[in-house]
């Protein structure tokens, strides 16, 4: 008998043809085995369902699940419901992951105590052929209790990274199926990391185990309803909380329209970059000072009065992108010429906006696991609290 505890992978599918079986791939050739493996199709109208089933005639841990198109936390929650593993793997169909993924993540459990709610690793975005498409990453190491990390920005790139202890989401409950009701996809793994940081630590596994694939048009794209889901959730967190700094919130709103600027300058969308980084300056007055907003601003306005030109030469974005690929940046990144650094602001970073943004982070990941509980025990016999964790 395996004595090793059983993973259940959740593979949440909607007319993912494309990827699906790089994706299924990755999954049955990991080296941890014990898995089961369940792919739930959300309604596809594509050839999802029937490449998953060739699957599960050559792997019997593949297992199919079908449901009418309810969305991706509801697709989720039925894998979950369905699946018997003492923990719980999501994983996006368009997604992949590298070989040791789940036997190192695993490990980190073995080696802890049940206090270990979550354990997360880090991911580098993907393109179409799987090809690395950047050479540098900035992440920080953060660990413990990441409650207030985790609320100034969701730390854990994509819904494909966590591995989570199965008995700990039945504690804080599953995905959130309401923000899909309310029109405000997008938020609902963030929605999930919160509530399991308020009970439980997480612990990380320094390596890149996960491949993000980016790809025009998947709900990354979807903006508006990621922002409107984005502010759902931070509004329910400070109903919950209501002794958390408003600024704290703002921070929080900032980051993440400069997260939708980014996305959107990515897509060639530069009217919605141009909006999303209004509302940064909006949320949070810090963003004034940063150099980079002011040069994102001004490339895509630059592209926006060029593009009657540039139409004529690449009609849409995947044109121009294979042109990129092809023509200009024709490199494959690997694993050994990625640069990672562990520390989002370094000390010999001076400008004032690097200072003030610094000292935030350093406010916030400083937090112990005392004054962690002395907070919440705060909040919850509303009490006032005289420990300011945020600063100005």
């Amino acid at each position: 008998m395996n004595q090793s505890p059983l993973v259940s992978v959740i593979i949440p599918a909607y007319n993912a043809e494309k990827f699906i079986e790089k994706t299924l791939n990755s999954v049955i050739t990991q080296t941890y085995n014990h898995l089961e493996i369940f792919v739930i199709d959300d309604g596809s109208q594509d050839q999802t369902p029937q490449i998953v089933k060739e699957f599960m005639e050559k792997d019997a841990r593949v297992m199919l699940l079908q449901q009418s198109n309810q969305g991706v936390a509801a697709a989720r929650n039925l894998g979950i419901k369905t699946a018997k593993g003492e923990y719980i793997a999501p994983l996006d169909a368009d997604d992949i992951w590298y070989p040791q993924k789940i036997e190192k993540q695993i490990e980190y459990f073995i080696q802890s105590n049940s206090s270990i709610g979550l354990v997360y690793a880090w991911s580098v975005g993907i393109d179409e052929e799987d090809l690395i498409n950047y050479r540098r990453c900035v992440v920080p190491i953060v660990e413990g209790n990441v409650f207030f990390p985790f609320l100034l920005c969701n730390l854990i790139n994509t819904a494909s990274t966590p591995l989570i202890r199965r008995t700990c989401l039945e504690k804080v409950g599953y995905y959130n199926c309401n923000l899909k009701r309310q029109n405000a996809q997008g938020c609902e793994d963030w929605e999930l990391y919160l509530r399991l940081a308020q009970y439980y630590q997480f612990r990380l596994v320094p390596d890149i185990l996960v491949g993000y694939r980016k790809v025009v048009g998947s709900m990354s794209g979807n903006h508006i309803t990621m922002a409107k889901s984005m502010t759902l959730t931070l509004n329910g967190i400070q109903q919950q909380y209501p002794e958390i700094p408003k600024e704290f919130f703002q921070w929080s709103a900032g980051n993440f329209y400069r997260y939708l600027a980014g996305q959107s300058q990515g897509s060639d969308h530069h009217d919605k970059t141009l909006f999303w980084l209004y509302k940064a300056l909006e949320a949070d007055s810090a963003n004034y000072l940063d150099h980079k907003l002011y040069l994102r601003m001004l490339i895509s306005l630059l592209k926006l009065f060029a593009h009657p030109v540039t139409s004529l030469i690449w009609p849409n974005h995947l044109a121009w992108e294979k042109f990129r690929k092809k023509i200009i940046f024709q490199r494959v990144i690997n694993f050994d010429q990625i640069q990672i650094e562990t520390e989002p602001f370094k000390k010999n970073q001076l400008n004032l906006y690097q200072r003030i943004k610094r000292r935030r982070w350093l406010k916030v990941i400083g937090m112990s696991h005392q004054n962690f509980l002395i907070f919440l025990a705060d909040n919850k016999t509303n009490r006032p609290s005289d420990f300011n964790i945020f600063g100005n």
